[in-house]
């Protein structure tokens, strides 16, 4: 039995998932993740999307993009195809690189959108890879912050917006809201 099409919504904002196969890792360092960062952008420019945040983690990444014409799965097999050729000629490595096609959840409002970028925010130190969400320059949250250069792919302005019109104020409250789940992510380690 054929699987179902992959929804696509005009204008629509996704969230992405792909995991390594078997749980393996995706990026072994940190030129794998430059590389699967510097592949995103150009997903990104050919396929007109509007990123919104991101978040590469060693097994599996998180993408919040938004899809002005329905390209989504066509931007998602290069993405996934193009990084995982790449990856395994360096690895010197055969076969899927990825377990299973993406997971793609359709943003539903507002609220969902910076629950989103919370846990995008938060996975790394969930994880172990850092103590602060800030630290982990592989997500999009130190760019919204200011703390880092903005890839020329992301747009922070709709998740900013969420929060204040002013960019510093917004900041700001974007790092507490931030900061109100790593306290929930503290006290449950």
């Amino acid at each position: 039995m054929p699987r179902p099409p992959r929804l696509q919504a005009h204008d629509g904002i996704f969230h992405l998932t792909t995991r390594g196969n078997r749980g393996a890792s995706i990026a072994v360092d940190n030129h794998d993740r430059a590389c699967f960062l510097e592949l995103l952008g150009a997903v990104v420019r050919v396929c007109g999307w509007r990123c919104h945040a991101y978040c590469l983690m060693t097994n599996h990444y998180h993408l919040l993009v938004q899809t002005p014409e329905p390209t989504l799965s066509a931007g998602m097999q290069r993405l996934n195809g193009q990084y995982a050729r790449w990856f395994n000629r360096r690895y010197g490595l055969q076969g899927h690189l990825f377990e299973r096609r993406y997971h793609s959840v359709l943003v539903e409002g507002n609220a969902h959108l910076l629950e989103l970028s919370r846990y995008f925010a938060l996975n790394p130190v969930r994880a172990g890879l850092c103590p602060r969400p800030e630290h982990w320059r592989w997500s999009s949250y130190p760019a919204a912050l200011g703390l880092a250069a903005t890839p020329e792919f992301l747009t922070c302005d709709l998740l900013l917006g969420q929060f204040a019109e002013q960019v510093e104020r917004a900041r700001a409250q974007l790092a507490a809201f931030v900061d109100d789940g790593l306290v929930a992510v503290v006290t449950a380690a």
